[in-house]
């Protein structure tokens, strides 16, 4: 294991959620550093050539609003492992709480011997959801999992089978996740065939959508889900409340409670995929809450437990009991190692008012960002809620996608010290994901550094 001096303050001055760890870029060396390029070397030699890397640093330590790599260099974080470590990396409560439960056991398996942690984490989710109906939760280890869990139940509770997904849609990497994705490259090309019953709808995306309001876009999806589905065929439609991997998507004002109200009528259940958005990202505990929609069933996972694997699926009762017992479970789901780490996670999230953090991140972002778009017409779109922002790179003259700007941006910003992840259908969008316990001069400072390396180019 690679060990480096790590540059520390004092624990008064130690960052929200995080070790105490020194809260600056610091570049000792190109990046990836030697040490990083002698481990990519060793990457490639004992690792499948299709798990990619998108900045080869080799991380040795994290917290706050910095990653540390091999080689002493200290990055800021502007990409929380995908939205996973919204707390903070190593996070004190977090580390506490799994530190103790691994010194009573590691696993047991819930399905052969029950132990509390997962029950509390259900009774969490239950209250922490949108609704105050009575409902259940089943834990799992990915979100693809949860996903595909998800449908099961919506399958299981209405006797139907087929499911409708949308453009720009990312639901993970399984067989049936994978047709529910919208995306071929990388996630779909060569893999199929996929799941049957599986079709898909068009999204609100108000940046492409020529003016369409959310309800007018609700009812191009109702049409098209009448005419080549049909509501008495649909167990389920699942979509993201503001997309992830699609290019940070936020549907216009409407979108959702048409979409709502139209699975209420037809008894289709509402799916919200909220991997990504969920737990404080947008600024609410969930993006649901932004235009007050209770879903039927709702997944989580991502900022679930503050790194360590899992996922969740909570909703209505009738509709998660409709499985036989034993239809839902698996060896590893509800760990309790990260039974103790989500428990410690929530408490975080409110303790911490994390919603409120997401908030003031989310203001600060709109700024910097917002002030880009005005000096530099390659931005065309500004968009997301909370800590959950993007940038959308277009050529100025047509309105095209411009991936290769993107990729060379993000790219400049990772040789500078600052982690940014790309995404959208056509890989022009630079989506902002900070931790919410990075201090307010390191996200100023990455935002910066974004801005140069656009401007440089």
């Amino acid at each position: 294991m690679t060990t480096v001096d790590l540059p520390r303050v004092s624990d008064t001055d130690a960052p929200l959620g995080g070790p105490s760890l020194a809260q600056v870029r610091r570049l000792v060396t190109a990046i990836p550093g030697p040490k990083s390029q002698a481990l990519s070397a060793r990457k490639t030699a004992a690792v499948s050539a299709g798990v990619g890397v998108a900045l080869p640093a080799y991380i040795v330590a994290a917290g706050g609003g910095v990653l540390i790599d091999a080689d002493g260099n200290s990055l800021i974080d502007l990409g929380s492992g995908i939205a996973v470590t919204g707390v903070g990396n190593s996070a004190p409560r977090v580390v506490a709480a799994v530190a103790a439960q691994l010194a009573q056991f590691t696993h047991t398996c819930f399905t052969v011997s029950p132990y509390d942690s997962y029950i509390e984490v259900a009774e969490a989710l239950n209250r922490l959801t949108p609704g105050d109906h009575l409902k259940r939760t089943a834990l799992f280890n990915s979100g693809a999992e949860a996903v595909e869990n998800a449908v099961k139940f919506a399958r299981a509770f209405t006797g139907k089978q087929a499911v409708v997904a949308f453009d720009h849609a990312y639901h993970g990497r399984t067989t049936l996740t994978m047709a529910l994705t919208a995306k071929n490259i990388p996630y779909k090309d060569g893999f199929g065939p996929f799941a049957p019953e599986v079709y898909r709808a068009p999204m609100s995306y108000p940046y492409r959508d020529g003016g369409l309001s959310g309800v007018e876009a609700a009812k191009r999806a109702i049409l098209q889900m009448e005419k080549q589905v049909g509501g008495g065929n649909m167990a389920a439609i699942i979509l993201e409340p503001i997309q992830g991997e699609g290019g940070f998507i936020v549907p216009a004002p409407g979108f959702l409670p048409t979409l709502v109200d139209w699975c209420r009528a037809n008894n289709v259940v509402f799916i919200a995929d909220e991997v990504q958005t969920g737990f404080a990202r947008t600024g609410d505990m969930f993006a649901s809450n932004h235009e007050g929609i209770v879903p039927d069933l709702i997944v989580l996972a991502k900022g679930i437990a503050g790194g360590l694997p899992l996922s969740a699926v909570t909703g209505r009762a009738d509709i998660m009991d409709a499985p036989q017992p034993g239809g839902i479970g698996g060896t590893y789901g509800g760990n309790p190692l990260a039974c103790a780490a989500a428990l410690a996670t929530i408490e975080s999230y409110e303790s911490d008012n994390l919603v409120g953090r997401a908030r003031e991140i989310g203001a600060i972002m709109t700024e910097c960002l917002g002030a880009l778009q005005l000096a530099d017409a390659r931005v065309g779109d500004v968009r997301g809620r909370g800590a959950m922002m993007a940038i959308e790179l277009v050529d100025p003259s047509t309105g095209e996608p411009d991936a290769q700007l993107t990729g060379r941006v993000a790219a400049a910003a990772h040789a500078r010290g600052v982690v940014v992840l790309t995404c959208g259908t056509y890989g022009n969008v630079i989506r902002f994901l900070p931790p919410l316990s990075i201090p307010d001069h390191l996200l100023l400072e990455g935002l910066q550094v974004v801005t140069d390396a656009l401007g440089a180019l």
